[in-house]
Formats: C-alpha cells, structure tokens, sequence
C-alpha cells in the first residue's frame, strides 16, 4: 500500500513540474528565458511514458503523464503566441 502512496504522490509532483513555468508565461506574457527545447522533450518523454502505462495497464503512470502532456502542450502554445509577440528567439 505504501508504494501506491509514493507513486501517486511522485506522479502528481512531476505531473505539474512545469505548470509553474507555464502560469510564469502566462503572468508575464513573456517567453525570453524559456527553452522550447525542453518543453519539447518533456512532451517526447511524457507522451513515451503514457505508452508505457497503457502497455502495462498502470492507470497511475497513464493519468500522470496525461496531465503532464496537458500542461506541456499547453506551455508550447504559450510560447508559440509569446515568441512572436515579444521577439523571443526560437
């Protein structure tokens, strides 16, 4: 039971990991010190990690990395729409 606990709680810390980054973009409507390389392999991993959940049946890894794909696309679209407004290089 207590590795049920450890993984749901490592799932939820690393599934938001970058939803900080993503309201900082948002706030400041500015992407000047943020890699799009990063969000970029963040999506590879996690998008790779939720095809390992499914192919083990593991709903924790599945629904972590969902939300997890949720807020990188969500960041990548920021820094689509703030790159060209506000000039950040790409």
């Amino acid at each position: 039971m207590e590795w049920y606990v450890i993984g749901s709680v490592a799932a939820l810390l690393t599934s938001f990991g970058f939803a900080p980054q993503v309201v900082k973009m948002w706030r400041t409507r500015t992407v000047r010190d943020v890699s799009p390389v990063t969000f970029l392999q963040f999506f590879v991993g996690s998008g790779l990690w939720m095809l390992y959940g499914i192919n083990m049946r593991d709903p924790i890894i599945i629904a972590a990395n969902v939300v997890s794909l949720i807020i990188v696309v969500a960041g990548l679209l920021l820094y689509l729409r703030f790159a060209r407004t506000n000039g950040a290089h790409r």
